[in-house]
């Protein structure tokens, strides 16, 4: 999934256009007084300010849908490179998406919680073979057990553990 730069002179381009039309609408409107002449000229311009508010709004809408989308896909924590063409207001969306995502997680699974985004294809086995591909540090299993996760060494690992760390690119399943 891929998202691109928020593209803000789109929207300078669309406000100055909406504001310009919308004058010339209130002018047309006030010279209207009996003549009908000017009244196609006035519901095409307010057509125009429809469709381009529906534009933007699809526009908007459909990084909103990329950005969640972005959320399942690669845990609560995205790439820099992915954060790198979010604007502020994109980031805090996706906080606040963050947010209520987990605290709906942690109200379905009992005292635990039930970490939903886990397993978003059904897995052919419990275990999986992983290889690290850059220094992590310790990572303790349900078992108690603390893995150093070093760059290039490989470990068999349950698979709902390493997951995240794979969409995060610390780990990468190998599949031999």
């Amino acid at each position: 999934m891929s998202l691109l730069t928020l593209r803000r002179n789109f929207f300078n381009v669309h406000v100055i256009t909406t504001t310009k039309i919308y004058r010339e609408n209130c002018l047309n409107e006030a010279k209207t007084e009996g003549k009908s002449e000017l009244i196609p000229s006035i519901k095409f311009r307010h057509s125009c300010l429809l469709r381009n508010q529906r534009c933007i709004a699809a526009y908007l809408y459909d990084r909103l849908l990329r950005i969640r989308a972005l959320r399942w896909e690669y845990g609560s924590v995205l790439p820099t490179t992915i954060r790198f063409h979010m604007c502020a207001e994109e980031m805090e969306w996706f906080n606040q998406y963050k947010k209520s995502l987990a605290t709906y997680m942690r109200s379905i699974g009992g005292e635990e919680g039930l970490d939903i985004t886990q397993d978003m294809k059904p897995p052919k086995s419990l275990y999986i073979e992983v290889r690290c591909l850059k220094d992590h540090g310790e990572f303790e299993i349900d078992d108690g057990t603390v893995i150093l996760l070093k760059k290039n060494s490989q470990h068999f690992l349950p698979r709902w553990k390493c997951e995240q760390l794979i969409r995060q690119g610390v780990l990468e399943h190998v599949i031999s």
